[in-house]
């Protein structure tokens, strides 16, 4: 599993012109899932994202986590991420998981990390076409892959 960490101060996400999340201080996770993910990716993912030290402390340094702050998360599926581009210009997703399993550990994901923040994340629709909006924070941008 991929995931792409991106601190913002406000987040949204469209499908059909429609918002249909929207969050303030937090993260924007784009998460990419392959074939070989497990509950173990699902799990370690889920611990990282909501314990990253990425938000500044009362002296300005990242010293606090989104569980530390009560920040918002906003998870949107993004299979590009599994992007291989090492050969020709046209990428390839060879390692992306087919929808019909991606969409059990997406669902899965979204269970896991809501009992860790105790809250509901925010989330896009699994497959849309999505127009994602993000104010980015700092730029704080961070890449995580369970394999590695």
């Amino acid at each position: 599993m991929r995931a792409l960490i991106q601190r913002v101060k406000k987040g949204s996400v469209e499908v059909d012109n429609k918002i249909i999340s929207t969050i303030d201080q937090g993260i924007v996770l784009f998460i990419g899932i392959e074939n070989a993910d497990t509950n173990l990716d699902i799990e370690w993912i889920c611990k990282k994202v909501s314990q990253l030290r990425i938000f500044d402390d009362e002296n300005k340094i990242m010293n606090k986590s989104l569980l530390e702050i009560g920040g918002d998360l906003l998870v949107i599926s993004q299979f590009t991420l599994h992007a291989l581009t090492k050969k020709g210009n046209r990428p390839s997703y060879i390692k992306a998981a087919k929808s019909d399993f991606a969409i059990k550990i997406y669902n899965q994901f979204l269970e896991h990390i809501e009992i860790i923040l105790n809250k509901k994340p925010f989330a896009g629709i699994f497959g849309a076409d999505m127009l994602v909006k993000i104010e980015n924070d700092g730029p704080v941008t961070i890449f995580l892959d369970s394999k590695n």
